[in-house]
Parts: structure tokens; sequence; C-alpha cells
């Protein structure tokens, strides 16, 4: 298939609709308003649904419905809009609905600013709804990617039943490159569990009510144990010069690229440096972090954040190595000269603990 030059945000449109996506439901924010424009353009001439929702509550509550009829359905949003979508999603998880969701971040919090950011990792990887529930959640680095975690959110979000986030920053969502999408999916009768308003479906009730004490419990160790299941079989992450790296960068989403290019640059100069990319945020590679911490000195973090995917990188390695970490927010993105000083400078005193 010949590739097509083309947004972040509208390859995430076409490669659902390759995925068997046919409904759409959303509010317009920057960055990612270009998702509904294209939705708004694309869906209706495959025969599926758009509709510009009166809000995101709104929005998340249609995909509720959608899905319940086992439709594959999106929406797709920005930080404040996400915020309004956390209760909906909270039910779709207790439902065990499945759908994708795209959020491209801005700066925040409250309304911020328009410009990228890193910031939603807290509210979409750990949840900002109510109760015991979790999210997958997938960390496009690139056009191409953008495409191709799509397709592969619409997989997992049938596969386990349970709402999917593409968390991508505004320089993702914004910027074009080459992508090539992958065949058209072939979808799946529609599922066992979901309501078709026909006779034969009229006895399914799909709710995230469950009022006994008991009842409750045993669903959410039902839920509990598929994202055991998750995090046991969907981890994922890029390695780049890691195989014998002292020190390790770690970031996702367009820091990951900018940490690609100071690994390149370091290894030129003969400095023993790797990166470690999450694809995955939830399920985090925890395990990815502990193999490379068996010969790694030390672990460098970079976010567009105020430090918040840093508290899993420690968790996961568990005081096993020391963690640095440099920070941009506000929609700064960090230099790669700033980057590369900080890396060198850390570098270098390592080199002196080792002597």
């Amino acid at each position: 298939m010949r590739k097509q030059l083309m947004k972040g945000n509208e390859a995430i449109v076409k490669s659902a609709i390759l995925a068997g996506c046919r409904a759409f439901y959303g509010y317009p924010i920057t960055p990612a308003s270009e998702i509904a424009e294209a939705a708004a353009l694309y869906m209706p001439q495959t025969g599926g649904v758009f509709l510009q929702a009166e809000s995101e509550v709104a929005a998340i509550n249609m995909l509720y419905g959608a899905s319940s009829a086992g439709v594959r359905c999106m929406t797709a949003s920005s930080g404040p809009g996400i915020s309004l979508m956390q209760e909906g999603i909270s039910y779709m998880a207790g439902a065990e609905l499945p759908c994708v969701i795209a959020d491209i971040t801005r700066g925040g919090p409250g309304l911020g600013n328009i410009a990228s950011e890193q910031s939603d990792y807290h509210q979409v990887v750990k949840g900002g709804g109510n109760g015991n529930y979790r999210t997958i959640v997938l960390a496009p680095y690139s056009v191409q990617e953008m495409a191709d975690l799509t397709t592969l959110a619409f997989e997992l979000a049938d596969r386990y039943r349970n709402p999917v986030v593409i968390l991508a920053d505004g320089f993702v969502g914004q910027m074009m490159e080459p992508v090539e999408f992958a065949a058209k999916a072939i979808l799946p009768e529609r599922p066992y569990w979901a309501v078709a308003g026909t006779e034969e479906t009229r006895a399914k009730m799909i709710t995230s009510l469950h009022m006994g004490a008991d009842d409750l419990e045993g669903h959410v160790l039902s839920l509990e144990a598929k994202y055991r299941r998750a995090e046991q079989s969907e981890a994922r992450a890029e390695h780049w010069y890691t195989e014998d790296a002292e020190v390790v960068l770690v970031g996702y989403g367009i820091v990951g690229r900018i940490l690609k290019a100071v690994t390149a640059e370091l290894r030129a100069k003969g400095l023993k440096v790797g990166m470690l990319r999450p694809v995955t945020l939830y399920p985090f590679p925890k395990a990815e972090f502990q193999k490379l911490a068996e010969r790694a000195h030390s672990f460098v973090v970079v976010e567009m954040s105020n430090g918040q995917m840093i508290e899993d990188v420690r968790l996961a390695l568990n005081g096993s190595r020391p963690v640095e970490f440099l920070s941009r927010v506000g929609g700064n993105v960090p230099s790669h000269e700033e980057v590369l000083k900080f890396v060198m400078a850390h570098a270098e005193r390592e080199q002196v603990a080792h002597v």
C-alpha cells in the first residue's frame, strides 16, 4: 500500500475505520480537533456515524450506548475534555464495554494552554474516575505509530472488553509524516454479550451496578484478574542500544524521539548510553526495567510533566538503581542540546562514582 502524508490526528481516524470503527462521538478541542474533523469527513463515507455531541460528557455516554450494541466506537479529546469523560470511562470499565479514546495532551492544569505536554499521565494511566478499574494505555511517538497503535487499541479493547486510551502529546498529533496503513480488518460477528434491540437480546443486561457487597466484590476481582492477564501479555517497550548500556534514558511520546537522537550522539562519543521507550503505559513494562537494571548503573527519565511516569519507573526498579529526572512543562519541549548536556553531566558523575 502506498504511503500517505498526513497528521497524526488524521492517521488515527483512517486507521480506526480500517479497524472496523463505525461510530465516532466527540467534541472538538485543540490540539485534538483534527480527529473530529477527519471523523466527520470519513465516517459517513464508510457507512459509519459521526456525531458532534453537545459536550464531552454526552460523547462518552454515547460510546456507552454504541458499545453496548456491539459497535466498534471511539472518541477523542484533550486534557479538559478527558476530565469530563472520566465518570463515563469508569462506567464503561465497570460494564466491561470496549471503546477507544484518543487523548491528545495539552498543557494544564485547568484550561492551561493549547501547547503540547504530557501532564495527563496520572489522569489516564492511574484512572480519573471512581472505583477499582484500569484503562489500557498506548503511547505513540510517530504518525506511523498513531496508525499502528490505533489498530492495536481496537484489538485490545475487544480482547479485554475494556476502554483503551491512545495517549499522545500534541506534537505527535499535529506533526505530519508518511504513513502506511494496515489492511482492512475482518470484523467478528456481533459479540455474544451485546444488546441488539431484538427479542433474542432483550434479556441481556449491561450495567456497572452491583448492589450486593459480595456481588460487587466478585465483579471487581474478576476485573482485577483481567488486568493481571493484560500485565502478563500486553506490556510493550522499544529498546535502543540497551544491550550494554550503563545509563538508560527513559521517555515516551515525542520525548522518545529526542532521546533516540541523543543516544546516537552519545554513542558516537563512546558513552554507553541506551534508551528504553515505554509503548504501553498501562500495563507498564516493569520487567524491561528490571532486566536492564542487572547491568545499567542508572536511569534518566525525561518528561514533559512535573514527574508522573517517573513514579512508575521508580516502582519498577524498587530502589535497585538511582533515577535522575529532567522536566519541562507549560508546553515547552526539552531540546536536544538540553537533554544532551544533562545526560553528559550525569554520565561524567557516573564515571567518577565507578572509578
